[in-house]
């Protein structure tokens, strides 16, 4: 199908959602009116432990009530179920999570265009008009990203793609804390990788590059994705917006908001996972810039994260904080010697 061409019906939607409450329901309620008609929705619940499913279920059911359309189902042959609902079986993480519904929205040939989008975002009405003008004008594409907005008034830009540094593993965000105001997104070729909370991959990249790799758990997922596209290019739509709380799950920063130690954990054991596989040589370069960040942290108080943070970067286990927020399943998958290692 020529792309300028293309409905909605062409973009299958992932969202991972654990213990997201009310957040998720306006995420999906962001996608069912989409200018244009719904994407196909898929929900991946990564065994939440709050009534999260159940909030679901009963706006489903009111909806349903509401409109007489089909609003839930279990399975892609429920058609004309707005949204899909897939049980992980546990807690996989963030990558393990996109995986399980990258899984089902490939065994549709209708779908070309993979949108992953936070739990805890929504979508302006015109975005996914945006990924198919977009995908129209790059028929090679390999990811699309978008413009993320916190949901603070005024409004802030979260970002608008990232870079990453090749001997920290620091990665940046662009446009970071700025005002959308007047400014225009950065090019496609100006980024490295484009954030997890929103990214399009096409049906090429999916076939040539695979699913994301999960013993991450969090964190860099996206970053490594990206890095393994080969000549599929990084293409920016300029007119995706997508707003974004922010951090509700896992407790990641914000503008105003230090990371909790369980981000810090995950943020930093991933960094040097992510060398080891794409810069080795410049693994000592990271952890010693990480040591000074643990430093910098100590010196203001943030003990917890300072600790969380060095025993993530030097392979000690992990603090008690991360180890009793996850069930046993997702811990031997997170917290194995062989995740740890890369």
């Amino acid at each position: 199908m020529d792309a300028r061409q293309e409905t909605n019906a062409s973009i299958g939607v992932v969202i991972v959602a654990f213990n997201t409450g009310d957040d998720l329901i306006a995420c999906v309620e962001s996608l069912r009116h989409q200018a244009g008609g719904s994407p196909c929705i898929v929900v991946v619940d990564n065994r939440s432990t709050d009534d999260t499913m159940a909030k679901l279920r009963a706006w489903a059911a009111r909806t349903e009530a509401e409109t007489g359309q089909k609003i839930l189902g279990t399975d892609p042959a429920d058609a004309p179920a707005q949204v899909i609902l897939v049980d992980s079986g546990f807690n996989r993480g963030f990558a393990g999570g996109v995986n399980v519904g990258l899984g089902v929205l490939a065994a549709i040939p209708a779908i070309r265009h993979f949108w992953i989008l936070n739990p805890d975002a929504y979508a302006d009405e015109g975005a996914a008009r945006a990924i198919l003008n977009a995908a129209a004008a790059h028929p090679g594409y390999g990811l699309i990203g978008g413009r993320i907005c916190y949901t603070d008034k005024p409004p802030r830009i979260q970002m608008d793609g990232g870079r990453v540094n090749r001997w920290t593993g620091v990665t940046a965000n662009i446009n970071l804390g700025r005002s959308p105001q007047d400014l225009p997104p950065p090019p496609g070729s100006a980024l490295d990788f484009v954030s997890g909370a929103n990214v399009i991959a096409s049906r090429r990249f999916y076939d040539q590059v695979g699913p994301m790799r999960e013993d991450y758990f969090l964190y860099y997922e996206e970053v490594d994705w990206a890095m393994r596209r080969g000549a599929l290019p990084l293409v920016v739509a300029p007119d995706l917006l997508v707003w974004h709380h922010a951090g509700t799950a896992i407790g990641s920063p914000t503008l105003e908001r230090l990371a909790s130690p369980f981000s810090f954990w995950f943020k930093y054991r991933s960094r040097m996972k992510f060398m080891r596989r794409f810069n080795p040589l410049g693994l000592p370069v990271a952890m010693a810039y990480a040591t000074a960040k643990a430093a910098q942290l100590a010196l203001k108080g943030a003990w917890p994260q300072a600790t969380a943070l060095l025993r993530a970067v030097y392979g000690l286990p992990a603090p008690k904080v991360v180890r009793d927020r996850l069930s046993p399943e997702a811990a031997r998958l997170a917290l194995s010697r062989g995740s740890r290692q890369g």
